[in-house]
């Protein structure tokens, strides 16, 4: 009777443990589930998602070297007050199309500024004499903007971090000789943590991290981009949707 009662008792055990496992089971997947349902919905609202005007009542975009045909009246209609045109880096072919997305930006009554890609890899006079040669000497344009982001392939040989800045200072100040103003530092967050340029170098910021206000610099930033794929009837193209600071 006793081995009995100890078998039954064992028995309850183990049924006890199963039913544990099975509902810590269920729990996981309820869980996962519900990651990708958030997910999904993230990702399609991101889509159409822009941030408040009341709260940042200064908006524009930022529209990728290369990108299909730009409809700038639409985007000045989706509540664009200027854009940033993208230009094509030192190592690439010419943009052929850009001097008519400039002409067509003004026409459309937006601010235009342009936005020139940092290549880690190359020297910064070739770099400089690129966007001289694209961007004319005009007061009317916005500040100028060089982008800081990590190249997908290092360079061979590898550059060391003070070269890395030097050439990009060099940079800067050529370019703001030609544009005769301040440039603003696009930095995207693997470069920041790599480079620390932020607290080294000391002009406006405009930062990226979508929906969610970025802090990675340590210090404000004047523009921010705050949905990197819009889709709109403006393009077939994602586009960068950036506010302003106030």
């Amino acid at each position: 009777m006793a081995r009995q009662r100890l078998t039954s008792a064992r028995r309850r055990k183990v049924g006890a443990g199963g039913r544990i496992i099975r509902l810590a089971w269920q729990a996981f997947a309820l869980l996962v589930l519900a990651t990708i349902l958030y997910s999904a919905w993230l990702w399609v609202d991101m889509r159409s998602w822009q941030p408040a005007e009341d709260v940042y009542r200064e908006q524009g975009a930022a529209i990728r070297s290369g990108a299909s045909a730009t409809r700038f009246e639409t985007l000045r209609a989706l509540g664009a007050q200027f854009v940033y045109l993208e230009l094509a880096p030192s190592g690439a072919a010419p943009d052929p199309g850009f001097a008519s997305r400039l002409e067509r930006a003004r026409a459309a009554g937006l601010k235009v500024g342009l936005v020139f890609p940092f290549d880690l890899c190359a020297r910064a006079d070739p770099q400089s004499a690129r966007f001289t040669r694209m961007v004319p000497r005009d007061g009317d344009l916005l500040p100028p903007a060089i982008s800081l982001r990590i190249r997908r392939n290092p360079c061979t040989p590898p550059l060391s971090d003070a070269a890395v800045e030097s050439e990009l200072m060099t940079l800067i100040n050529q370019i703001e000789m030609h544009a005769g103003r301040p440039v603003i530092l696009k930095i995207g967050p693997a470069f920041e943590r790599k480079y620390r340029i932020a607290g080294r170098i000391e002009r406006d910021l405009w930062l990226l991290r979508d929906r969610a206000e970025p802090d990675y610099a340590g210090r404000p930033w004047l523009l921010w981009s705050a949905n990197g794929g819009l889709m709109t009837e403006a393009s077939r193209d994602p586009v960068e949707w950036v506010v302003v600071q106030e």
